[in-house]
């Protein structure tokens, strides 16, 4: 495990993701390739995380987005949010993993970020309640 004193600066930059979705209720799994950029926004340290690229499942690939904003905090952690403002969870990867918990309407989100090396980490979102059953595994490679 990697420790990381200040996740906004071990972020910041560009990473090639791949990532395998499983829907465990319908037995079915895809695929995700692309790049997250984890950019400068805004005058506090803020960065703007946009993820792109395609995910296949069931035979059809699909173009996929998304965006989120990573606020860091004087300690070295950070406060995730989605686009519109919303938030999603804290990160602190001081120790080289962190756990978090999202309720979702009456879904639930569990996700682990494991910073294995200075250029490589991993996440997991295990997702339960009555609308899914998924398990996501990504693993981020820094690119530039």
């Amino acid at each position: 495990m990697h420790l990381v004193p200040d996740v906004a600066a071990y972020l910041a930059g560009r990473w090639h993701i791949a990532r395998t979705v499983h829907d465990l209720r319908a037995g079915a799994e895809g695929d995700f390739r692309g790049t997250a950029d984890f950019r400068p926004d805004g005058p506090d340290g803020t960065l703007c995380h946009v993820e792109e690229g395609e995910l296949t499942w069931a035979g059809a690939v699909h173009p996929a987005t998304r965006t989120l904003r990573l606020r860091p905090r004087p300690d070295g952690t950070a406060a995730v949010t989605f686009a519109d403002g919303r938030p999603f969870h804290d990160l602190d990867l001081r120790t080289g993993r962190w756990t978090a918990v999202h309720p979702c309407a009456a879904d639930r989100y569990d996700g682990t970020f494991t910073a294995v090396t200075a250029t490589c980490w991993h996440l997991q979102w295990r997702v339960t309640g009555p609308t899914k059953d998924q398990l996501l595994r990504s693993v981020y490679r820094r690119a530039d």
